[in-house]
């Protein structure tokens, strides 16, 4: 699932690996600069962020993460399933973050002062998420199920900071309350009594299915553009949902457990994929001029 479509903390489901205790491990943030909620030099198209998610302020949310984040890595570390430094798959996932965290600032201002960090968790689970503030986890699941390049990771890790910059929990949270809000007043002025609040709730979460989904697919656009600034390869994008669409496939087939979770918040069909093939050539020479670099 992501996390940040639920912002709640999951039991990792623990795989074999088990780790030592480690050191935390932060990554520097861009240097302050001035931004927009939706870049002017953009190359792919998603619109200012909403204002509705004002709200809820920013930095109540981003404490709340990271006490949510220490929790999950708590958990994580008294069962002996936190990556090490050094340990080689986390090693390549912070080297991919180093590229692409210094593209993130012009999506949202407030990540330059972000105390960025990226852990690795042994989990079957094919799962990885961004909470707000720039709080990244991968399950070693998903790099070994789906057997991903360093190009196909880079698309997931710029997708998922995404939602941190575009910051989705921030609106999703405001919508909920302004819905709680509308139903609370009904129910006080009209006597519907709990049959109202029930239909109010099932209300309220298809609204958050579709923001949701709408969601997905914004992520989907900035994480390509933040992953080609960084020097990966933009039709990765495409080839990473092929591949989850085989896993999705497969689970399917039975045995998919908590791994269907993650498939029923990344909503795959043609559409998804052709959106990313439609936007590739968009984000082509952000790629190569990267790579000449």
């Amino acid at each position: 699932m992501c996390f940040l479509c639920d912002f709640k903390a999951q039991a990792p489901a623990l795989a074999p690996h088990r780790w030592q205790a480690r050191r935390g491990f932060l990554l520097a943030g861009a240097a302050a600069a001035a931004g927009t909620a939706w870049p002017a030099l953009a190359q792919v198209n998603v619109g200012k962020a909403s204002e509705v998610r004002k709200l809820v302020p920013a930095e109540t949310l981003e404490m709340s993460a990271q006490d949510q984040y220490r929790q999950v890595l708590a958990q994580a570390r008294s069962q002996r399933a936190l990556a090490p430094d050094g340990y080689p798959q986390l090693e390549r996932l912070r080297t991919i973050a180093r590229r692409l965290i210094p593209h993130a600032q012009p999506w949202n201002p407030r990540a330059a002062r972000w105390q960025w960090e990226i852990n690795l968790i042994g989990s079957k689970q094919i799962n990885a998420w961004c909470m707000p503030g720039g709080k990244i986890a991968f399950y070693t699941g998903i790099l070994e199920t789906l057997k991903l390049s360093d190009d196909e990771a880079a698309m997931i890790m710029g997708h998922e900071m995404a939602h941190a910059l575009r910051e989705h929990a921030r609106e999703r949270l405001a919508k909920t309350q302004m819905t709680n809000l509308g139903v609370s007043i009904a129910t006080q002025l009209f006597g519907l009594g709990q049959v109202g609040q029930m239909v109010g709730d099932l209300g309220a979460q298809l609204l958050v299915l579709k923001y949701s989904r709408e969601d997905e697919s914004e992520a989907d656009l900035v994480g390509l553009e933040i992953a080609a600034r960084g020097g990966y390869a933009p039709e990765a994008s495409v080839s990473l949902w092929q591949k989850m669409k085989q896993a999705q496939d497969g689970s399917k087939g039975g045995g998919g457990g908590r791994n269907a979770d993650f498939f029923s918040t990344h909503p795959n069909n043609a559409d998804r994929i052709q959106q990313l093939q439609d936007n590739v050539p968009k984000v082509q020479g952000l790629y190569e001029q990267a790579r000449q670099r």
